[in-house]
């Protein structure tokens, strides 16, 4: 248990011996429920948040706006974004941000399947077939594509043309270093791109606030009404 985040040596000791002095059915239960976690949960294949089938409840769900995506770095973004019950869109976890020095890159990241989902949604609509010569542009081979966009034609819902793809990453150098290459990659499908707006929290002083972010928010200022 030491090896799991946040907990040191006397903590992952304080758990073991609490799970000892619980009943036996208690431990194996909670042993079963890992287990099952574990081989039950897996990702969604168009957005790749968690899931308990191919598809997420999220984008199974027919009552959100499909024509809207919400760009991500982590699933746990996904739950604070749902917790605010102000969002109705669909989403697409990257699984990271470009950090040149942790070394990940662009291809470490589910930057090509945001890039297919647009497309492919685009060609759904407009009721044409995969275009195949344009995915092999991206350096993927033209069988592995083909065989990718049959799988995705039978399995994935389909999703009306999106309109709108908002990049909800950290306000860092990395994140802002993200944004920039999605929207060029995203530049040819003429789709709006937008960001979550940066600028002084509720409740917070402007004396605390540091110079970056207070000059965003007077440049982003809104209208009061």
């Amino acid at each position: 248990m030491a090896k799991l985040p946040g907990i040191g040596k006397k903590t992952a000791l304080r758990l073991v011996l609490h799970l000892l002095k619980r009943e036996e059915t208690h431990t194996l239960a909670l042993a079963e429920s890992l287990t099952n976690m574990r081989t039950h949960v897996q990702y969604c294949r168009q957005c790749h948040n968690l899931s308990d089938g191919e598809i997420c409840a999220i984008c199974a769900n027919p009552h959100r706006d499909t024509s809207m995506i919400c760009v991500v770095e982590d699933i746990r973004d996904v739950l604070a974004i749902e917790n605010t019950a102000q969002y109705r869109g669909l989403y697409h976890v990257l699984g990271g941000i470009i950090s040149p020095v942790e070394g990940i890159g662009p291809a470490d990241l589910h930057i090509e399947s945001l890039v297919r989902r647009i497309r492919s949604a685009a060609e759904q609509n407009a009721g044409e077939k995969p275009a195949t010569a344009s995915y092999a542009e991206n350096g993927e081979s033209k069988a592995s594509v083909v065989e990718e966009a049959a799988h995705t034609t039978t399995s994935l819902p389909h999703q009306s043309e999106v309109k709108e793809v908002i990049f909800a990453l950290s306000s860092t150098m990395e994140g802002d270093t993200t944004t920039f290459y999605l929207t060029k990659k995203l530049k040819p499908f003429h789709v709006k791109v937008s960001t979550i707006a940066r600028g002084v929290p509720i409740g917070g002083d402007l004396e605390y606030a540091d110079e970056i972010t207070l000059g965003r928010s007077i440049v982003s200022r809104v209208r009061y009404e």
